[in-house]
Formats: C-alpha cells, structure tokens, sequence
C-alpha cells in the first residue's frame, strides 16, 4: 500500500478532494506548490513544499522516496489551447522526472478527462452534439495526455478519466468501474461527484489495479 506519496495540483476542486481523502486516510503527503504560502490547509501527515510540474527536475526532487507520485494539475481553465498544450506537458514533463530516479521510480497516477472514453452509441464523448469549443480542446488535450501515457513503458503510470459529469457533492463510498468505455447508471446518465471520484482514486492508490491503464467511474 503507497502511502507517502508526492502530489502535484492539490489546491483544485478535485486535488484538493483528493488530498483531504488521501490525508484522512494516514497518508503521509508532500504537495508540491508554485506559490510559496502554501495551500491554506494544515493537518500533520501534510507537507507542503515548492515545486513545478513542468520542471522534470523538479519533479524529480520531490518524487524521490516516495510510494507515488498522484497529479491533478490541469484544473480551471479559460485558454482551451493553452490548457490542453499544459495538460500533455506536465505528463511529459512528470514521466522524464521519474525516469531521472531510474528503476526505483514510484508509481505515477493521475486525473484525466473523460472525452476519450467510449459512448454507447460508439462515438467518444467528445464527439457529442452542442459541446462549447472551449470544453472540447480541454478534451483533446487529455486525449492526447493519455496517447502520450500510452507509449510509456518504463514508468508505471494509471490515467483517472471521470464521468461525463462530475460536480462537488456527496462523498457515499460507492462507485462502479470501467476501461475505456463509458460508466453509465441505471438511470441512463454518467455522472460520480467529486468525492466519490477522490475516494476511487484513492482506492487505487491503495490497492493498484490499473498499472499501464486508463480506467474510470460511475455510479
């Protein structure tokens, strides 16, 4: 069971749901910030400490020792283009970094989105009707973060896609999971609330399953 890991992006919707149910766990975590004043959370088992994902040394530096390395960047965004350009630097940038520590990397998980996943009809997400621009170049950037992750062989990376719809809400410890498909309830709709999604993700910290995969959750 990981349980010191490094966290880049911890201070968003869904880092900072993470890192509460990672925390509340007994995790011992080192969160890696650009701003210095930290994350305006204080609890024990946290360590905050600077860092930029963009920097493989960085990266580098504070993944050494660790069990894994969790990253959430690629939060808010108003740029469609320049996030999905950061989305694909930061793997990039987090792979080169654990490669510098060699054999003895820890493991590397992160957020994804969920464009690229199957639909029922057999399209992908991102291929639905009516989708402001905006949302599908943030969509294409992820998808072309996990072609990236799938061409990596020497680190052991696992991609989170969400549901379709996935909002601040309820933390129920219940979920179902899927690949590269769709997860879609009895109701007919995909959707899991933020809490529930940071309790899969730290599920699979706890007990990996999805080692060289991208997987994802649903009610």
């Amino acid at each position: 069971m990981s349980k010191n890991i490094a966290f880049f992006g911890a201070s968003g919707t869904f880092g900072s749901r993470i890192l509460t149910e990672a925390l509340n766990r007994g995790y011992q975590v080192t969160a890696a910030v650009v701003d210095s004043t930290g994350l305006g959370v204080s609890h024990p088992n946290l360590t905050v400490t600077t860092g930029d994902v963009l920097d493989p040394q960085s990266v580098a530096k504070i993944a050494a020792g660790r069990d894994a390395v969790v990253s959430a960047v690629g939060g808010g965004y108003t740029d469609g283009k320049a996030h999905a350009a950061f989305v694909r630097k930061a793997a990039e940038s987090l792979v080169t970094g654990l490669r510098l520590l060699g054999a003895g990397a820890p493991r590397f998980i992160s957020i994804g989105g969920a464009g690229s996943l199957n639909t029922p009809d057999g399209r992908k997400v991102w291929d639905t009707e009516g989708l402001p621009e905006l949302v599908t170049q943030v969509m294409h950037g992820q998808g072309e973060a996990l072609d990236y992750l799938r061409t990596v062989t020497d680190v052991k990376w696992t991609h989170f896609s969400p549901a379709a719809l996935i909002e601040p809400g309820e933390r129920t410890g219940n979920y179902r999971l899927g690949l590269d498909d769709l997860v879609i309830g009895a109701d007919g709709n995909s959707r899991i609330s933020a809490e529930d999604y940071a309790v899969a993700f730290v599920d699979e910290l706890d007990e990996p399953k999805h080692i060289q995969k991208r997987f994802t959750v649903g009610y």
